[in-house]
């Protein structure tokens, strides 16, 4: 028996027949209980300790110092006034944020020049140079230390600015990220456009930026994130606070007032909170470049 169809649409075709679509079901929904008692025990741990500095930045000395201890925050909030007028920290969110966005910005131009010269030309010697900047990832920094203090004074670069932005404006990371990126890439598209007469600069500012938009978010967070969070190369370079960043004025900050656990609590909370609702914010954009180059790890 014959069966009878309906009239196709124009989203549908005899070859292939439109099935409906099955209904998306989220990735907690399949989970077993005993998975979901994992999950709650880890957020737990590693929400804790930072749920535990807002409780004592909210309370008293003598509630931080009882025992059992007391877990609800008590609305404290002078503590955070006391905190903000002890120390210059709209100067070292100023100083942190202009460090981060320079050094984050040199890293996506130097990666991804470098990362399209790697992933797309062809030249003498790149698999050897390839191989030695990979081979510095090996390198532990704090070999590093003495050698760049010298280069640096010697530059006269010491407790400024550039000494905290431009040894940092090429990363290793960010060029093998790319240069994964860009393997992946269609040689026709690129041939094309060579062919087109399109220069290299034209074709990574034209193509390439945009197709690689999700690996550059990727960079770019990895890069501001470890440069708001650096502290030691800063605490070396650095004696001013007229140029130092927010980690080194905490240590400062500690130093000074280490007895001051619910002023140090507040100072703790809002130079952590702005990075992390950053990490929040980005956080879809940050797994989403991590699985679009996911594809493109090849030797």
């Amino acid at each position: 028996m014959l069966l009878k169809h309906k009239p196709l649409t124009e989203h549908q075709s005899d070859d292939f027949p439109v099935l409906a679509p099955a209904p998306r079901r989220r990735l907690w929904h399949r989970l077993p209980w005993w998975q979901w008692l994992v999950g709650m025990f880890l957020v737990v741990i590693f929400l804790f300790p930072f749920y535990w500095v807002i409780v004592t930045s909210l309370n008293g000395t003598d509630q931080v110092l009882q025992f059992p201890p007391v877990f609800l925050p008590h609305g404290q909030w002078q503590n955070y006034t006391r905190a903000w007028s002890e120390a210059p920290w709209l100067r070292y969110f100023l100083n942190t944020l202009f460090i981060a966005s320079v050094t984050t910005l040199l890293v996506l131009i130097t990666s991804l020049l470098a990362g399209f010269a790697f992933g797309t030309m062809r030249f003498w010697g790149k698999s050897a140079i390839f191989a030695g900047f990979i081979a510095m990832m090996m390198i532990p920094q704090t070999v590093l230390l003495i050698p760049d203090y010298i280069v640096l004074r010697d530059l006269h670069w010491l407790n400024t600015y550039w000494a905290q932005i431009v040894p940092w404006g090429a990363s290793v990371f960010g060029i093998f990220l790319l240069r994964q990126y860009f393997l992946t890439f269609p040689r026709e598209l690129i041939e094309a456009a060579r062919l087109d007469g399109a220069s290299e600069i034209r074709f990574i500012l034209k193509i390439a930026i945009p197709m690689a938009k999700p690996a550059l978010i990727t960079i770019a967070l990895y890069v501001f994130l470890g440069s708001w969070n650096s502290f030691l190369w800063p605490y070396i370079m650095t004696q001013s606070p007229s140029v130092q960043p927010i980690e080194v004025g905490l240590a400062t900050f500690l130093g000074t007032n280490g007895t001051d656990w619910t002023g140090l609590s507040a100072a703790v909370v809002f130079t952590t909170l702005p990075v992390m609702i950053l990490f929040l914010v980005a956080q879809r954009q940050f797994l989403a470049g991590a699985y679009a180059t996911n594809g493109g790890v090849k030797g």
